[in-house]
């Protein structure tokens, strides 16, 4: 980089010139810049989701011998409040970045969070804190959750096109198997110390995010080039394509969420499983689901995205079916394998699911363009849609988390137990088994290049 490269604004280092998509610029000394920024981003993106997922994991320490006598229903409740203030603060996290500078917004996202982790410490040692109250204090863990969409928003904006797929891949990873590693290390607070030490397992995240602040600081870069684009965010809101999107992403990344924070709960509540027993088993299937995500890509890659989910969401609802069967009959074996077996699913319909957009959008540039459009003002439009869209979606699918525990919270509180809930889920990916057969691959439709393998879609045009 030369001194033009850079300027100096208010706030910290910035690049003034960027420009990945020129090979020689990327060759001589683009990469190194944006990998840098990448592993950085990679630590505080974890962290976040550590600190999102930190009470699905607190609530198994909230048993009567700790002085706890919240019911299932509450804390159902709880983890939903922390799941709805995650997704809504998605959307706003995003446009942050190009506002206030990548490396600026980190540093301070990271620092924020030291708020709802201190809070954790003090609210599992203090049982006798009215549930409102508790409540409303451990929602701000909700924070965690709108990390995902700035981190992505951030390094989308310093790689090439061309390699993008694996940057964000990598960046998404990093930060969904934040999930399972603090409920892993959950149990290892259990198993070391007892349910008595819950408050130890959020201070273990204090020095760890100030550590996450400093590198960002001393490692990451703000983009001078980096844009708000406000116009294409109200652009996919108003369009088809974008809501039934919305609708099939909640039924894998809102089930994939909204198990990961649910499972240890059931495992407690149905099956009277202790803390131990419970936090020993709930970090298997986050962390398959986060790991097996970029296969489902490469499904959708080899066999056409609408197909790979259509028959993702046929195998999640015999796998839901199957859930019913188990809790029905008691049979801790076939409830447990089921519900990794789902969590798997939920991972190859994130990864197949995201790969339909792009590829949705690119159909409908070349369609424009066949029809007489200008095919270079089409695909800049589209382009712009779909890299909102990405964003967007990824709001909207987080919020099935919330309505996933909302309805653990109703079944427990109406009936007792949750197959009331199980039920709803299943119909709920039928719905999308036939949304996705109708709108992607009945034949004849405008929108049936969906299908297609990403790289004759142009899948990669923004992620």
């Amino acid at each position: 980089m030369t001194s033009r490269d850079t300027a100096h604004r208010p706030g910290g280092r910035w690049i003034a010139h960027w420009d990945p998509e020129d090979r020689e610029f990327w060759e001589a000394g683009g990469r190194r810049i944006a990998r840098r920024n990448l592993w950085a981003s990679v630590f505080a993106e974890h962290l976040g989701f550590c600190i999102w997922s930190l009470w699905s994991v607190l609530t198994l320490f909230m048993v009567p011998e700790t002085g706890f006598d919240f019911t299932p229903a509450q804390k159902f409740l709880l983890v939903s409040l922390v799941s709805l203030v995650g997704a809504v603060l998605r959307v706003p996290y995003t446009l942050a970045v190009p506002m206030l500078g990548g490396r600026n917004w980190t540093v301070v996202s990271v620092l924020t969070l030291l708020v709802p982790t201190g809070l954790a410490v003090y609210l599992v040692q203090s049982p006798d804190t009215p549930f409102w109250l508790f409540a409303l204090l451990a929602a701000t863990a909700g924070v965690g959750g709108g990390n995902f969409s700035s981190s992505m928003a951030n390094i989308n904006s310093f790689f090439p096109e061309r390699e993008k797929g694996l940057a964000l891949g990598i960046n998404a990873g990093g930060g969904n198997v934040g999930v399972a590693v603090v409920q892993l290390a959950g149990l290892a607070v259990i198993a070391a110390v007892g349910v008595a030490g819950g408050w130890l397992l959020a201070a273990t995240y204090i020095p760890l995010l100030l550590v996450a602040a400093f590198v960002s600081a001393r490692r990451m870069d703000n983009l001078n080039t980096a844009r708000a684009d406000v116009s294409a965010q109200v652009a996919a809101a108003k369009d088809r394509d974008f809501w039934i999107m919305s609708i099939l992403y909640i039924g894998t990344f809102g089930s994939f969420i909204g198990y990961s924070f649910a499972f240890g709960l059931l495992l407690q509540n149905q099956f009277g499983r202790t803390p131990l027993e419970a936090a020993a088993v709930t970090f298997i299937g986050p962390l398959i689901g986060s790991l097996i995500r970029p296969v489902g890509g490469l499904l959708a890659d080899r066999f056409g995205g609408a197909r790979v989910t259509l028959w993702n969401f046929a195998a999640m609802a015999a796998g839901t079916g199957l859930i019913i069967a188990a809790s029905a009959s008691g049979s801790l074996a076939v409830f447990t394998s089921a519900f990794i077996v789902l969590f798997v699913l939920t991972g190859i319909g994130n990864g197949s699911t995201y790969k339909m957009i792009p590829a949705i959008y690119a159909a409908r540039a070349a369609g424009r363009a066949s029809a007489g459009a200008d095919r270079r003002g089409a695909e800049e439009h589209f382009r712009r849609v779909s890299g909102a869209a990405l964003g967007l979606v990824g709001a909207v699918g987080a919020m099935g988390g919330v309505g996933i525990n909302l309805v653990f919270r109703q079944s427990f509180d109406a009936t007792g137990g949750a197959v009331p809930a199980y039920a709803a889920f299943l119909a709920y990916y039928l719905v999308c088994l036939a949304i996705t057969w109708a709108v992607y691959l009945r034949r004849p439709t405008a929108a049936r290049a969906a299908d297609a393998p990403a790289e004759a879609a142009g899948a990669e045009v923004a992620r």
